[in-house]
């Protein structure tokens, strides 16, 4: 046998989960297996803070700032947070960025290898699930610190409509009505989009939605990231579609977050929200 042959197990017909084939072959390359020394690593890493996702008529839109932390230091001003799942959905990161960032590229080959495998795509639940998976394996390294707990969302070419996930470090999934938000400057995000969200908005709408509930989490989050406008940094917008999905341009989203920022200084909180 020729020492380039690929090994028996890469050639025979098995599991359609990367991640399955992974452990039974190189355990030690999945994240959730590496070796933690004992107590709370959590500061010893960058994190990433706010992610925000909101739909809208005939889609739906995931945003993310762009500064990591590390305990009371920024970490990162640039730090991408928000990453192409597959053609049709978005997963954005929260927690450990390390660990965040490698558990998305896991996620982008399972779904990949499901593909190339059964010759169709998963569902949109099949794709929530399996993120659900990759989070409930890593609840070692988040019991010491070092968690992961990203948001996904995406166009349901079944159902017709945009869809938000979110999850608990346990792997515990929730589809959320929508909009959401994760990470440190969440409640804060939340809280904007309570009074911005409609349910008749289009993209345009939503991304500017989006990116006032960030100014609002940056606003009162010390961890959040707002727009930098001397270094140019705005944040990282997706917008799936039925079309698929894609990452709007840094010009465009500074067109955006320029125009929010002016009406700002007339209205530093922000549009206020109709009483009735």
């Amino acid at each position: 046998m020729s020492e380039s042959r690929l090994p028996t197990s890469f050639m025979t017909p098995g599991t359609s989960s990367f991640t399955d084939f992974l452990g039974a072959q190189a355990p030690d390359l999945l994240p959730s297996r590496r070796a933690v020394p004992p107590g709370d690593a959590g500061d010893l890493a960058p994190h990433g803070t706010t992610i925000v996702a909101a739909t809208f008529d005939g889609g739906v839109v995931m945003a993310g700032d762009r500064r990591a932390t590390m305990g009371n230091i920024i970490a990162q001003r640039d730090i991408e947070k928000v990453f192409p799942a597959d053609e049709y959905s978005v997963v954005g990161i929260a927690g450990t960025a390390g660990l965040a960032v490698e558990m998305v590229r896991l996620f982008q080959t399972e779904l990949e290898h499901y593909e190339k495998i059964e010759g169709t795509t998963l569902s949109m639940d099949g794709k929530a699930n399996r993120l659900a998976a990759l989070i409930r394996a890593n609840l070692g390294l988040a019991m010491q610190g070092l968690a992961v707990v990203p948001l996904f969302a995406g166009y349901d070419l079944a159902a017709g409509g945009g869809r938000i996930f979110s999850y608990d470090v346990t792997g515990g999934r929730y589809e959320e009505t929508a909009f959401h938000s994760v990470g440190s400057g969440s409640l804060f995000a939340r809280g904007s989009l309570k009074k911005l969200y409609r349910e008749d908005l289009d993209a345009e709408g939503a991304v500017t939605a989006v990116i006032q509930a960030l100014y609002d989490a940056a606003d009162d989050d010390s961890a959040t990231g707002g727009p930098d406008l001397t270094r140019r940094i705005f944040p990282v917008v997706h917008v799936i579609t039925a079309d698929g999905g894609r990452r709007m341009p840094d010009d465009e989203v500074s067109a955006i977050a320029d125009r929010m920022i002016a009406s700002r200084m007339r209205r530093p909180d922000g549009p206020a929200a109709e009483l009735v």
